[in-house]
């Protein structure tokens, strides 16, 4: 078991406390990244895995948000796109699973941004799988240092901008980074 912490950073200018729409913990929010196996074999196309879909784990001792089984092309997940291309995996045959722990997520600041810092947003509990390749997508939200409230923002062309009425400044996320750190739980 490996606990992974995605941990993101941004330039924000004018802005600060950028996060998933309805929080570090929004359960609809969805995170897209490529799997890589234990054996080294990395999907192709990104996975899907949100809070608010879970699986039973094989024995019933609980649940998960993706399962995976990398061998014969069978697949039991909360994707929202499948993943055939890690299908072709012969070195393995592993079963693995991803599950989202929150609670452990903070918005992205100014101030961290500025320091050239990393905000936790979301731990991953990962078996027989590392994620890697983090996708920014739809569904982020953030507010400007007057106050200005800005929803469903898209960060998948890689930045986002606004002017801001109230301040009377332009504001700007650009400069997006990511980053997968091994912490333990």
């Amino acid at each position: 078991m490996v606990n992974c912490m995605l941990m993101i950073s941004a330039d924000l200018e004018n802005l600060t406390n950028l996060q998933p729409q309805g929080g570090c913990d929004d359960p609809n929010f969805s995170y897209f990244f490529k799997l890589k196996c234990g054996c080294g074999e990395l999907s192709q196309k990104e996975t899907c895995v949100s809070l608010a879909e879970t699986l039973p784990t094989q024995g019933g001792k609980g649940t998960t948000n993706l399962i995976q089984k990398i061998n014969d092309a069978i697949r039991w997940s909360v994707v929202m796109i499948l993943v055939p291309d890690i299908a072709n995996c012969k070195f393995c045959g592993r079963e693995g699973t991803v599950t989202m722990i929150p609670g452990r997520g903070k918005p992205l600041t100014q101030e961290a941004a500025q320091s050239g810092g990393f905000s936790p947003l979301m731990l991953f509990d990962c078996r027989g799988y590392e994620p890697v390749d983090f996708v920014f997508g739809v569904g982020w939200k953030v507010e400007s240092l007057a106050g200005t409230q800005y929803e469903d923002i898209d960060l998948s062309g890689g930045d986002y901008a606004e002017y801001d009425e109230k301040g009377e400044c332009p504001v700007m996320i650009s400069n997006l980074r990511f980053k997968f750190e091994v912490v333990k739980h």
